[in-house]
């Protein structure tokens, strides 16, 4: 199962709730957070849609 780390880097004070919502589905809502997600088209749909807020860490394989 391949899985990628993906980190919080931005903020989502002043951002849209759609954008804070996304945050909080790939299970992040604090500044420079990292979590271990299963590599989906979903969860890739969901960093596409906020690539300014998130940044993709390492993916594992």
């Amino acid at each position: 199962m391949a899985t990628i780390l993906v980190k919080q880097v931005g903020s989502p004070i002043r951002r849209p709730a759609e954008q804070r919502a996304t945050l909080i589905g790939l299970g992040l809502n604090k500044m420079h957070r990292v979590r271990e997600l299963e590599d989906t088209p979903s969860v890739r749909g969901m960093i596409n849609k906020i690539p300014h807020l998130v940044e993709i860490v390492e993916e594992r394989g």
